[in-house]
């Protein structure tokens, strides 16, 4: 019974964290006002990637889905040329400062629409999800590692987070350079579904990893700046937070860099 008691009053108190520090102009837009949802979606997301997609197409032909992933790839590459905008014009390009930004919480149409970014890229990491799903139902089972699941995981929590309750500042160019190395990703993985002729002008695919790990270098130097600094109205835990991700990153992608690369390099 104590234990049934003191389970339900770390639920209360935890609602009532997120209720009452979470941002009042973000906390009731869509998917944002219950975090239930998230972890629904991700809860069978986990599950169809790593448990029922795999036995589901085990006796079934893999789908080929080449107009499907033309038409993700186009719009992944659109979507994240319009979040770098929105990110830059919404103020990282006039307004911010690259040591020290706080999250302004006010109605100013300025960060009303870096707010507006912030869920837009919090919706791009639920559509993502995706990217797992159809390696699944193509049996690309060899692309659903544990880093590529635990990496789609994480994003759309961390998008959540950010969309309730930092709707802005220090920890917004994070999104801007992952939209930015997504152009980059998601061309690529167009004209690889092109078709076998477009296989010459792919050779650059090893330096998409390493322009991941330049991504988590830049991140993670921006956001240690506050800890170094101090004086920076922007939450010190979540600047921690970002950059013990980062180096988590650059550790996991690291080694499938040299697992892919460098080991391949030597067996050949």
């Amino acid at each position: 019974m104590a234990m049934l008691v003191g389970l339900q009053t770390m639920v209360d108190n935890f609602a009532n964290f997120i209720e009452d520090k979470s941002d009042p102009r973000t906390r009731h837009w869509f998917m944002v006002e219950n975090p239930l949802m998230l972890v629904m979606l991700l809860v069978l997301y986990l599950y169809f990637c790593t448990t029922a997609g795999p036995k589901f197409m085990k006796d079934r032909k893999p789908f080929e889905l080449k107009n499907v992933l033309l038409a993700y790839n186009v719009f992944q590459v659109v979507f994240s040329c319009y979040l770098v905008w929105e990110g830059l014009h919404g103020g990282w390009m006039h307004y911010y400062n690259f040591r020290c930004q706080s999250v302004d919480y006010s109605d100013n149409p300025i960060a009303l629409r870096m707010a507006r970014a912030v869920w837009l890229y919090y919706m791009c990491k639920l559509i993502e999800l995706l990217d797992t799903v159809f390696f699944v139902l193509r049996k690309k089972n060899n692309q659903v590692t544990g880093l590529h699941v635990w990496h789609h995981t994480l994003m759309p929590v961390t998008g959540w987070i950010a969309i309730r309750f930092l709707p802005g500042g220090q920890g917004t160019l994070l999104g801007i350079i992952n939209s930015f190395v997504h152009i980059i990703m998601y061309s690529y993985y167009l004209l690889a579904g092109l078709g076998p002729q477009y296989q010459k002008y792919l050779w650059w695919k090893k330096y998409l990893t390493m322009l991941q790990l330049v991504q988590f270098t830049i991140i993670f130097i921006h956001n240690i700046q506050p800890l170094i600094f101090g004086g920076c109205d922007y939450p010190r835990i979540i600047s921690i937070l970002l950059c013990v991700n980062q180096l988590n990153f650059m550790y996991l992608f690291g080694m499938f860099y040299i697992r892919t690369y460098r080991k391949s390099k030597k067996l050949q």
